[in-house]
């Protein structure tokens, strides 16, 4: 998709722009990120190597819905999760990004007001779902986008609660890659404020996706997968940053 989109056109979805109210240290710190996050891309095209070839390496033949690597990439330290894995059109696949229960402020529980009609993860096994970064047919990434409760099997936290989270996704060791685990830690830094525009949609969405449809779990809901999707050109919102 080549503009934002929003499963409730009701509800619309739009791009974030230098004059949403940045401060200096903010862009200072995006500005960071992207240098690391170009420099890490570099030393994979140095191997010969894109974002997905190194996740996919020694990874054996790739199927649809299957995660990559197996097991999913955990870092013990910051509690921080991804996987990737593909079964959507207009993409090779997405990273799901996670931050678990370890992570979290002690006070922080899983949203109310929903039937629940699935049972939640066990307290020790909660995980918040973060945003998931769609990928090229190139290796690189194309745009972001959210998703219900059902899609990630996370423990749904709200909007507000989730974006506190963003301070603590980093993956500091080398499985499988230490080229990939440093571009995904430095991206998810570069696209703070589009995760953020994105579950703050996401929440709105549920809200009028419930509203709509009051007989209905609206977080089991299969007719309601992806609530929101922006496009996001790296190489234009650095030089934005700029």
């Amino acid at each position: 998709m080549q503009s934002p989109w929003s499963a409730v056109p009701d509800v619309p979805l739009r791009p974030v722009t230098m004059s949403d109210g940045m401060d200096d240290d903010l862009r200072t710190r995006l500005r960071d990120a992207g240098r690391l996050e170009r420099a890490s891309i570099a030393t994979l095209n140095q191997a010969g190597l894109n974002i997905v070839s190194a996740i996919l390496q020694g990874q054996g033949a790739f199927y649809e819905m299957n995660h990559y690597p197996e097991d999913d990439v955990f870092d013990p330290n910051s509690a921080s999760q991804y996987y990737y894995h593909a079964h959507r059109e207009n993409e090779h696949g997405h990273f799901h990004t996670f931050v678990r229960r370890k992570a979290m402020p002690e006070s922080m529980r899983p949203a109310t007001g929903f039937r629940r009609s699935e049972p939640l993860p066990p307290f020790k096994d909660e995980l918040a779902h973060l945003v998931c970064i769609s990928m090229d047919a190139y290796g690189l990434p194309q745009g972001l986008f959210a998703v219900n409760r059902w899609v990630s099997d996370e423990s749904w936290y709200s909007a507000e609660e989730t974006i506190v989270l963003l301070d603590c996704f980093r993956v500091e060791h080398t499985f499988p890659h230490f080229a990939v685990n440093q571009w995904i830690t430095a991206f998810m830094a570069l696209c703070r404020p589009q995760i953020e525009a994105l579950l703050r949609h996401r929440d709105a969405v549920i809200n009028a996706w419930q509203a709509a449809h009051p007989d209905r779990d609206v977080l089991e809901d299969r007719e309601l997968e992806m609530t929101g999707y922006l496009p996001f050109d790296v190489p234009l919102w650095i030089a934005a940053l700029e």
